[in-house]
């Protein structure tokens, strides 16, 4: 099956390679904890129109599907099919899971190779698994760091309370198969590159076209998931390790504005592909 014009965006990247943007839904998350140690009085004014009498934000699931000629890549699978109704309305988890949105772009989720993982956090790898326990991609390899199923797994109670642990272990063997212990291509012209700082095992996933006029696509998971983290500074409560957030974002960044790589925010509803500028000792994200 091919992608359909349901996808909420689409771009070929040359020679083959194609990358169209899936939202698998929206929940709702907390505003300061989204902006971290940024004061209100910088951030209020950038999100009046969607900030709720609670105090969240509007977060999008956003997933990326990437066709090239070796094989198809899923990039995350939001938050899936498998949690409560109490958590639901708790997260105001709304709109289609990765599996239902994939088949209305018009999508066989049994003819997906991989699912790369920026991390697993519950917002991302919550659609490994089918409503019923089984394997949402029954054909696809996991491609996680090592580093993040450790962390994931392990038992500090600060760094696993983003993860849902009981479901991470359903899938274990699974993923551990196919752990990536640092950089990896996992098809020609898509490759993971590790980064930290979200989570200790928090990866990029980048993809590149070949030929004349060959674009190249980033996505940087958590490290950019809303336009304002295009300040490497801004770095939210939910990275287990800002510092490292900080740094890597400032390299990373840096390439993406200078060689004008196009970028898929983790999380933004509205404007979610854009690129970077650079703003003085910062940057600027410009969408679409």
């Amino acid at each position: 099956m091919s992608i359909n014009e349901a996808v909420d965006w689409a771009l070929d990247l040359g020679g083959g390679t194609r990358v169209a943007l899936i939202q698998a839904g929206t929940f709702r998350s907390d505003a300061g904890t989204l902006f971290g140690p940024v004061p209100r009085i910088l951030w209020n004014g950038l999100v009046t129109d969607e900030i709720d009498e609670e105090h969240r934000l509007l977060q999008a699931l956003n997933c990326l599907l990437v066709e090239t000629p070796a094989g198809r890549v899923l990039v995350e699978t939001g938050i899936g099919e498998r949690l409560t109704d109490k958590v639901r309305e708790m997260r105001r988890y709304q709109g289609p899971a990765i599996v239902p949105a994939l088949r209305e772009a018009g999508v066989d989720p049994e003819t997906v190779d991989i699912v790369a993982m920026s991390h697993l956090h519950f917002d991302h790898a919550g659609g490994l698994l089918l409503a019923d326990g089984s394997r949402a991609f029954p054909r696809a390899t996991i491609v996680a760091q090592r580093a993040e199923w450790e962390i994931a797994l392990g038992d500090n109670s600060r760094l696993v309370a983003s993860y849902d642990q009981p479901e991470i272990r359903l899938v274990r063997d699974w993923g551990e198969e196919s752990a990536a212990e640092g950089e990896r291509e996992v098809l020609p012209g898509v490759s993971v590159v590790p980064t930290g700082g979200h989570s200790a095992g928090h990866q990029a996933i980048v993809v590149r076209g070949t030929g004349p006029g060959a674009r190249t696509l980033a996505f940087f998971g958590d490290l950019f998931m809303r336009p304002w983290a295009a300040n490497p500074r801004w770095v939210t409560s939910f990275d287990d390790f800002p510092l490292d957030s900080v740094d890597v974002k400032g390299s990373l960044f840096a390439r993406a504005a200078d060689q004008g790589w196009t970028l898929a925010l983790s999380h933004e509803s509205k404007t979610p592909i854009g690129r970077l500028v650079r703003d003085r000792d910062r940057f600027r994200y410009e969408a679409s």
